[in-house]
């Protein structure tokens, strides 16, 4: 056992580096998502969402430099990246539709200017819109019209239509009680 210690010595530091760096780095992240989060008014479902994303991103990173710790070729590397990335490519086509939802609501989180309980109107000529937000989530606004119909709004359309503030905090209004 002391053998193998000895021989990989050098990656072991490297790797315990690596960790070191990827955990500080996600903790300082993740901290700031949360606190635009708070300032901008978001739940704190939505950081931990954003929060999330950020991990999976940052462990994708640290496998990539690990291989490069290991003694991987940037030749093989790049080998597995291309066919994995030309499977995915292929597979997410099909769902793009979702990734471009998911892509909205980070984007969303960082710079939508209404929050939940502010009553606004989808300006869109298929399907206007008249509610109160009572969620945003990953993929889509959760929105509650006059008439207590509950619509689920797509994020990627949100960002494509004209919208309008109607009421800031409608729900916190005493006249809904």
């Amino acid at each position: 056992m002391s053998e193998f210690y000895s021989i990989y010595k050098d990656e072991i530091i490297y790797t315990g580096i690596l960790l070191v760096i990827l955990l500080i780095t996600r903790a300082i992240i993740v901290v700031t998502v949360k606190k635009i989060g708070h300032k901008s008014g978001t739940t704190e479902a939505r950081a931990a969402l954003i929060g999330r994303y950020v991990t999976v991103t940052l462990v994708l990173i640290a496998a990539l430099i690990e291989a490069f710790i290991l003694g991987a070729k940037t030749s093989d590397i790049t080998l597995v990246f291309s066919s994995v990335f030309a499977v995915i490519g292929i597979g997410l086509f099909a769902i793009w539709s979702i990734l471009s939802n998911i892509t909205s609501g980070v984007i969303m989180f960082f710079s939508f200017p209404y929050k939940v309980g502010d009553k606004i109107k989808i300006h869109d000529k298929d399907y206007p819109v008249e509610a109160i937000i009572e969620d945003i989530r990953a993929f889509q606004l959760i929105l509650r019209e006059d008439n207590g119909d509950l619509v689920t709004y797509p994020n990627n359309l949100i960002l494509q239509k004209a919208v309008t503030l109607m009421e800031k905090d409608a729900l916190d209004d005493s006249s809904i009680l």
